[in-house]
């Protein structure tokens, strides 16, 4: 295994590690956008997901990006790269002159060359992105790619596996309480 590689297993399981330590979604994001960008060697990382009825990617975690920039407007998921919520993803060699970027001129003034979006899908279904930044021009070998996409969709599954435990919780709440309510009742029967 060439040293490279060595980086890239360790961090895939550091945030495996983190996705079963846990249930705090918000954690296990913001430490994935953490690591992607210390890996990487990039100047940050986002993560959105998509609000289905506005059709925005709303941010969930961020890591070395300013706050002017990472609130700077609505992320549109029909516009914002908008390939990637279909599922592919998306390399943007030079932000602030690729019409696929929203916000090129926000991403000049951040000091972002190059974007790479891609999907956080689960079952098909594509329910967010996980965005790179750059500083310099930069071309993702293809191992940088699959890397990417693998830490997407373990990302993906910790967001899956939070909701279920979430509506277990809920169903379990709703089902003790049905009981007591039904016990309580009969007691008075």
């Amino acid at each position: 295994m060439n040293s490279l590689e060595k980086v890239f297993f360790d961090s895939f399981r550091e945030v495996v590690k983190a996705i079963h330590s846990t249930l705090d979604i918000g954690q296990v994001l913001q430490m994935l956008a953490m690591k992607v960008s210390q890996v990487m060697n990039l100047k940050g990382c986002a993560i959105r997901l998509l609000d289905p009825s506005k059709r925005t990617l709303e941010l969930v975690a961020a890591h070395g990006l300013s706050e002017k920039y990472i609130s700077k407007g609505a992320v549109a998921a029909d516009r914002s790269i908008a390939e990637a919520m279909g599922g592919k993803t998306v390399s943007i060699y030079n932000a602030a002159e690729d019409p696929r970027a929203q916000y090129q001129k926000e991403a000049a003034e951040e000091g972002i060359s190059s974007i790479v979006s891609v999907p956080f899908s689960i079952k098909g279904r594509v329910i967010g992105v996980l965005r790179l930044y750059t500083t310099q021009p930069r071309v993702f070998s293809p191992e940088e790619i699959g890397f990417l996409e693998a830490l997407a969709e373990m990302g993906a599954l910790a967001i899956e596996n939070a909701r279920m435990y979430e509506q277990l919780r809920k169903d379990y709440e709703n089902l003790m309480n049905d009981l007591w309510t039904f016990v309580g009742y009969r007691r008075s029967i």
